[in-house]
């Protein structure tokens, strides 16, 4: 078996390589042509060597197929951070999540000490039904007690796929310590990502913690049944704070939701179909309408493209801190053993132009955390990842900085008073440069 795996392995990379290539000279000619040197027998005899003497000699026997794995994740390591190899189960895993669902019992758990605590139950699932609560403990998942086991491990038994089922044995502390237990069925849940408030009864906060493909229109209809409910925003701060991006195009259905008009994003790579341009179309949301958007080093990706395309189109004020800084656009490429690849393929850019790759958005106004955060000071950006993408980027002056003192959400507080500051918003609300609805080339 294992000769045949690698003679196949052989023949194949080197089909891919010479297809199409008659002669030596014809090849090296591509070769130069693409600015790449061709793979050679010898390059791919020196790949199975390599496979041979891992197979025979790593202290641990592995097989063929797991040793392949290795070898195709290493591969993908050494491109970028966010490139990378999706075994079936991550790639499914992967298309739940930018549905905004996954397949499980409506849970979130956390890990305190050496136990698993039910920290929220989501409305309407399973759990709910079943009368779980927050703070009740898990101490078994299927007969197996999860003391003395790896916790996450455990913790990734409750999920699995829809219909099937799983038994927990729960401590409830409203019910005098005593353990039950609860039969539970998986289902798809919808994972909540869309928290709304109404501030001083005439400003509405939205908290979005992640983009999935229906995220621009739940925004839309809890506007709309705001609306219905007779209150009339005086002005609207969209908190996208450690918000790690998702899907993109959700970010740009809201980004058209607040413009009329104008380039909203576009991408640059090395394929034609990687060159695209996302516009806005005719109406908006809240014409008029004051809006501010929260970020800080945690706002990534879509995050990133939403408040780069608001921003440049001065409908927006900015407030916060630096964004993180991915400016990159990944593909998401099926292969044919239903795993997939997650690539690399393009950079995002933003009306005026700027490359938000290592760079990210800087905010008009300026908002420091508190020295009691120094743990989120030192949370990595995009710039501070091996083998991150550079893009060098005009980065636009700031209206002014203020230094924050206190551990409560300052960000949050100021946001709402320059909204109620009318003189400070009325420079906001109308592009600055007619010229940034034109992409430059």
């Amino acid at each position: 078996m294992y000769k045949s795996l690698v003679m196949t392995l052989i023949l194949l990379a080197f089909a891919s390589v010479a297809v199409g290539q008659e002669n030596p000279d014809e090849a090296a000619q591509a070769g130069t042509e693409s600015g790449q040197a061709q793979l050679t027998l010898d390059d791919l005899r020196n790949f199975t060597d390599v496979f041979s003497q891992i197979r025979r000699n790593y202290i641990e026997e592995l097989d063929d197929r797991t040793l392949l794995n290795a070898a195709i994740n290493g591969m993908m390591s050494e491109l970028d951070p966010h490139s990378s190899y999706l075994p079936a189960d991550e790639y499914k895993q992967l298309d739940d999540t930018a549905r905004g669902r996954y397949s499980g019992v409506g849970i979130d758990v956390g890990i305190q000490g050496q136990k698993i605590i039910v920290r929220k139950v989501i409305t309407s699932s399973p759990a709910d039904k079943s009368g779980l609560n927050p703070g009740d403990i898990i101490t078994a998942i299927d007969g197996k007690p999860v003391k003395g086991r790896i916790l996450q491990d455990a913790i990734d038994e409750i999920q699995g796929e829809p219909g099937s089922s799983v038994t927990l044995t729960v401590l409830s502390g409203d019910q005098g310590n005593k353990k039950r237990k609860v039969k539970l069925v998986r289902e798809y849940v919808d994972i909540p990502t869309m928290t709304f408030e109404l501030l001083d009864q005439q400003y509405g906060y939205f908290k979005i913690l992640f983009f999935h493909k229906n995220s621009a229109t739940e925004l839309e209809e809890s506007l709309q049944s705001i609306k219905q409910d007779g209150i009339v925003l005086r002005g609207l701060i969209i908190d996208l704070r450690n918000n790690p991006g998702g899907v993109l195009q959700p970010a740009v259905e809201m980004a058209d939701g607040f413009l009329n008009e104008g380039l909203i994003v576009s991408t640059r790579g090395r394929n034609a179909a990687m060159q695209l341009e996302f516009k806005a179309k005719p109406g908006e949301w809240l014409p008029g309408v004051p809006l501010i958007v929260l970020v800080d080093r945690g706002s990534a990706s879509a995050s990133e493209v939403l408040a780069g395309a608001l921003q440049d189109h001065g409908r927006t004020l900015i407030v916060g801190e630096r964004t993180f800084g991915k400016g990159s656009v990944q593909s998401v490429l099926p292969l044919r053993n239903g795993a997939g690849i997650k690539l690399t393929t393009a950079l995002y850019y933003t009306p005026s132009g700027r490359s938000i790759q290592a760079e990210g958005i800087l905010p008009d106004l300026i908002v420091e955390q508190t020295e009691s955060t120094d743990a989120h000071h030192q949370r990595p950006r995009e710039a501070d990842l091996d083998r991150h993408l550079d893009k060098d980027a005009d980065v636009k002056s700031t209206l002014h900085e203020v230094s924050v003192l206190s551990a409560e959400d300052f960000s949050l507080q100021e946001a709402l008073s320059v909204l109620q500051d009318a003189g400070i918003l009325s420079g906001i609300t109308q592009p600055t440069d007619p010229e940034l609805t034109e992409q430059e080339e």
